[in-house]
């Protein structure tokens, strides 16, 4: 999960944390990502299969090790402080990759193979103390999970809509003068995905899993692990094993990101159309290749969401680059509807070095590339995700009568401790008992999040977000209440989409609402500042929401497959938010004050980050509430194109790839990873996605039980790993002592990355 920022939250298909959010992240597996699951538990798992006969119900509880202690206290202060501790790594990881690449990743997978490791050692080193020490269970490791989830988490409002409204001089010119606004903003947006969704956990977890195949692929693979880990002597072996590959693959990337901050050119980016170029005595058809964005990136991070997403996931992202940026993009050049610009008109060794990823100056000169390929990018996201959404009409209505049943229930239960009666909501309360009875919730009642908290809470969150959003963004009661109605309508849809594919389309719900706003503040005549600072925050809000929504139901589905107790999963969560509150916007501050370019950028500053979903908010916000800034005839014309392509496949998937021919779902491409590579500033990332998904797909064919072993803990490893290696860069630059001034750029174009 991640992060397109995309603020996409990038997630694998069954496994690991990579938080994605690429975000609408990284593409589906379809259906396969069930047998695959029960292909890795019958070939990888440590459990007697003479005892299991038939394959793994993922639908129910899983039957864990009968020798097993019944666990009194999954939810432990040291479960709970360390998943916060691993979180805050992976939040702090977060910033520097969705700053970097618009990709965020989720803790969970880190969180269960790190937090065992972790709390093992805490456990046994302990002895029998209170808090301490003691006997360690799958449901406590899920709590660990759990906790690590939540302090990973929010970190996607600060790599896009937050960024996004300094470049538009909407804030001050120093983020440390508006962290009070700053902090408010986190908190409504952290915990009103929080309270709204906490209700819809039956819903989508017990009631409806089975019936629309809501696999939660990662959450389901983090379950296993933890039940692995913890089958017998055999399951603490391979833990171990797990542990250690994970801890390797973490040291390595920090390292290797840290030490190529000093040799970019030789151990990070190999500009190997740059070395033609050189080499050929300066022959400027291979820096038509390079300006383009053909080189090879050595980013552990995103070679190991490779590993993790396949080979026909990698393959789509793939074909989407290499449309936008080695077709279209060129052609768009070449007959002048685009141009790029040049960055070294007056070196001719590199005149011919362009850059056709700018979003400046929209309002007074031709568009780059980019700027067209954003519009086909997020229209397909929308669509495809829209799509979706209206296919499942009749599961979206079943799931609002669920709430509103649940609010029956606990409003009803008040009255009858009061001696009073109201049989409208005795009525909505008794069919609400009627469906709990048809599906049986494994968790019995006292082990359920009670309805008050989540009520008082959401009402709460409603009112503080109607306050902060009236005094501190001047947003009045009503646009407030409309972008929370918003963000409910694309938790829903991000739940929905993310559990059956893997992939949360937190794009497609912040750009969304940024039109749904860009709409009614057109409408109401509101100065052109003011309609984008409402914009971005209406989409952060959308955008932040989903996020924590989507985080809390995988968590819960976790809890559900292990047996954990929805409340206490619910109270570990709560707390790592809190922890994320407080940690995202300081993090955001660091990487500011040692890089100004991410908030204040132009033509002539070369930045380390291309905060690609900052650029691509701001030119959305920009588009819609600035008459001087249009959208090209073009690529409004093939945007609408491609968005009807992209539902008649939705359409063709659910209606007609049914039976026996659903096994075809695989090969159809997935329109939201090409849209993702159409949004992106250059294809590098998409080539190192495919270099890990080569790998993945070697190492599974010819060694499969290394492969299961292995492949997530490490992939875990790579991309919490290099995301610290940009934290230490990041106080490296504050120090002075950072690779642009002590390190080199041999390799680089113009000696220049």
């Amino acid at each position: 999960m991640a992060s397109q920022q995309m603020d996409e939250k990038v997630v694998a298909p069954h496994g690991t944390a990579i938080t994605q959010q690429f975000a609408e992240g990284i593409p589906p597996l379809e259906q396969p990502v069930v047998a695959d699951v029960k292909d890795d538990v019958k070939d990888g798992l440590k459990v007697d299969i003479e005892e299991e006969p038939q394959e793994l119900d993922l639908y129910s509880p899983l039957p864990m090790d009968p020798n097993l202690p019944v666990e009194y206290a999954a939810l432990s202060l040291r479960a709970v402080l360390t998943g916060c501790i691993l979180g805050c790594l992976v939040n702090a990881s977060n910033l520097y990759l969705g700053l970097k690449t618009g990709f965020t990743f989720t803790a969970n997978m880190f969180g269960a193979i790190f937090g065992y490791g972790i709390v093992k050692l805490i456990s046994k080193s302990a002895g029998n103390l209170p808090w301490i020490g003691g006997t360690f269970g799958p449901q406590e490791n899920s709590i660990v999970q759990a906790a690590a989830t939540g302090a990973g988490g929010i970190a996607g409002i600060f790599v896009a809509g937050i960024p996004a409204m300094y470049r538009l001089d909407l804030l001050s010119n120093n983020p440390k003068d508006d962290l009070g606004r700053i902090y408010t903003l986190t908190i409504v947006c952290s915990f009103l995905g929080l309270f709204f969704v906490t209700p819809l956990r039956k819903f989508f977890v017990v009631r409806v899993a089975r019936e629309l195949r809501l696999m939660f692929p990662t959450a389901t693979a983090t379950a296993l692990t933890i039940r692995s880990m913890h089958a017998g002597v055999a399951g603490g072996i391979e833990a171990m094993k797990k542990l250690k590959a994970l801890g390797i693959a973490f040291a390595a990337a920090l390292c290797h990101r840290v030490a190529s901050y000093y040799a970019v050119g030789i151990l990070y980016d190999w500009h190997v159309f740059t070395w033609i170029h050189i080499w050929s005595n300066y022959t400027s058809w291979a820096m038509n290749i390079e300006s383009w964005g053909w080189y090879i990136e050595i980013t552990p991070a995103f070679i190991g969401s490779g590993i993790l997403i396949g080979m026909n996931s990698a393959l789509s992202m793939f074909g989407g680059s290499f449309l936008a940026w080695g077709v279209i993009g060129p052609l768009l050049v070449h007959y002048g509807t685009c141009i790029g610009i040049q960055q070294y008109p007056d070196d001719p060794h590199w005149d011919s070095y362009y850059n056709f990823a700018s979003l400046a100056k929209l309002a007074t000169r031709t568009p780059s590339p980019r700027y067209w390929l954003l519009w086909p990018g997020v229209m397909i996201m929308v669509c495809s995700s829209m799509a979706e959404l209206f296919i499942q009409y009749k599961v979206i209505w079943i799931g609002l009568k669920s709430v509103w049943h649940q609010i029956c229930v606990g409003i009803n239960t008040i009255l009858v401790k009061r001696n009073k009666v109201s049989p409208y909501f005795a009525r909505h309360a008794e069919e609400e008992v009627r469906n709990d009875e048809t599906v049986k919730d494994p968790a019995p009642p006292e082990q359920q999040v009670k309805d008050w908290i989540w009520m008082v809470g959401l009402v709460v969150s409603v009112i503080l977000a109607i306050l902060i959003f009236h005094f501190q963004w001047d947003m009045n009661p009503g646009m407030t209440i409309l972008a929370c109605i918003l963000a409910f309508i694309f938790s829903f849809l991000a739940i929905q989409i993310g559990a059956v594919t893997d992939q949360t389309p937190l794009t497609a719900a912040s750009k969304a609402s940024q039109l749904v706003f860009g709409g009614v503040t057109q409408g109401s005549h509101y100065p052109m500042k003011k309609a984008q600072t409402i914009n971005l925050i209406a989409g952060g809000l959308a955008s932040g929401g989903a996020d924590v929504a989507t985080n809390l139901t995988a968590d819960f589905r976790t809890g559900f497959l292990i047996g954990t107790s929805p409340i206490q999963q619910w109270i570990a969560q709560a707390i790592g938010t809190f922890c994320a509150v407080w940690l995202a916007p300081a993090m955001f501050v660091l990487f500011t004050s040692a890089y100004p370019c991410i908030i204040h950028i132009n033509d002539d500053e070369k930045c380390a980050f291309a905060a690609p979903s900052v650029s691509a908010w701001q030119a959305v916000a920009e588009a819609v509430t600035d008459p001087r800034v249009k959208i090209p005839w073009s690529a409004g014309i093939f945007a609408i194109v491609m968005g009807v392509f992209s539902i008649i496949q939705v359409i063709f998937r659910h209606y007609y790839l049914v039976g026996p021919r659903e096994k075809y779902r695989q090969y159809l491409p997935n329109w939201g990873a090409i849209a993702l590579s159409f949004v992106l500033p250059n294809p590098v990332f998409t080539n190192a996605a495919l270099i890990g998904a080569i790998i993945s797909k070697v190492w599974k064919t010819w060694r499969h039980r290394s492969w299961e072993i292995y492949a997530y803990a490490i992939a875990a490893g790579l991309i919490a790993g290099e995301g610290m290696g940009g934290v230490v860069g990041a106080i490296l630059q504050l120090t002075g002592v950072s690779g642009d001034i002590l390190g080199t750029n041999l390799g680089c174009p113009n000696l220049s990355c």
